[in-house]
């Protein structure tokens, strides 16, 4: 049995590999910043950074207008004044106001009903049991459910890492086995199990969204049969860029998206893409994995992203 690691603080704890992968957009936004004379040149280059940091469009304007306001104002100043006055727009880009929090307290006699979406190859399953530690760590009573029945491996890798915890896993040992009687097997064992929480992994197909949709909206109604969904979280690989995107546009037009957790990070991630998957769907980030520990996903904290971006 494994005791993972607190959830206080992780993001801080992990800002190394952040700032790793996000020193270039900083550095960068601070070098031109701090330029003798800001000239049109010069905003055309912090809205290229901006953009090719996966910022997107609109809220790369919105930056840009707001940094040449203030710009204009008080005219260009030591570093350490454009570092303050970029790390405060940033903020207010990235949303400290949304609210992240993930809902897992049990309601009476239901235990808290978590659905994971996302396409094959962004980690799922992984972070399922990444998750299922955090929870652990914050002593919660977790029971996982295996509603991927199309890999085989996939059953087997999520009962594998709530072994690693002490977190049961129900699942179907037939390939191909209907997703939502597994889900549903797992929220009624949870019920009489008086667990906190049940987290329901779901497969990934995207190559026929209408299959996709059917099968994901047949998990939630059948869910629903025995209790309310808390939390639908949608995966993403932030290496994909505005690929990442689209994806969660078609997930969310199946499912009523309540949060993102943003996993690679810590790769080749432009850190940008944060703002922009908030900004298209109205849906805060609330977890970030960045890296392959087991351990390595921690809720987002606004203003300690935004400093590991400027650092």
């Amino acid at each position: 049995m494994e005791t993972p690691a607190p959830v206080e603080g992780r993001l801080n704890r992990l800002r190394a590999r952040l700032v790793k992968s996000n020193s270039i957009l900083g550095k960068g936004l601070l070098a031109l910043l701090s330029s003798d004379k800001i000239d049109e040149n010069v905003w055309d280059e912090v809205e290229e950074t901006l953009l090719l940091a996966d910022l997107g469009t609109e809220p790369t304007m919105q930056l840009v207008d707001a940094l040449r306001a203030r710009v204009k104002v008080q005219g260009t100043r030591s570093p350490e004044d454009v570092k303050a006055l970029l790390r405060e727009e940033l903020i207010k880009l990235v949303d400290p106001t949304m609210d992240r929090s993930l809902n897992v307290e049990r309601k009476g006699a239901h235990p808290a009903i978590m659905i994971v979406v996302g396409v094959n190859g962004v980690g799922k399953t992984t972070t399922v049991g990444k998750l299922a530690r955090v929870l652990v760590a914050e002593d919660k009573d977790v029971l996982l459910g295996a509603a991927d029945t199309f890999r085989a491996a996939a059953a087997e890798q999520l009962a594998t890492w709530g072994q690693r915890v002490g977190v049961a896993t129900v699942r179907s040992h037939v390939v191909g086995a209907d997703p939502a009687s597994v889900a549903y097997e797992a929220v009624k064992s949870g019920i009489e199990q008086e667990v906190d929480v049940v987290m329901i992994d779901t497969a990934g197909r995207l190559q026929n969204k209408v299959g996709l949709m059917d099968e994901l909206s047949k998990v939630k109604r059948v869910i629903e049969k025995l209790a309310e969904v808390d939390e639908v979280l949608l995966v993403l690989d932030a290496t994909t860029g505005q690929n990442g995107l689209n994806q969660a546009k078609v997930f969310s037009e199946v499912v009523n998206i309540t949060g993102i957790v943003l996993t690679k990070l810590d790769g080749t991630a432009k850190g940008g893409i944060v703002v922009a998957i908030q900004k298209a769907l109205g849906v805060p980030v609330k977890l970030v994995g960045l890296g392959e520990g087991p351990d390595d996903l921690a809720p987002f904290e606004a203003e300690a992203f935004v400093d590991a971006l400027l650092n």
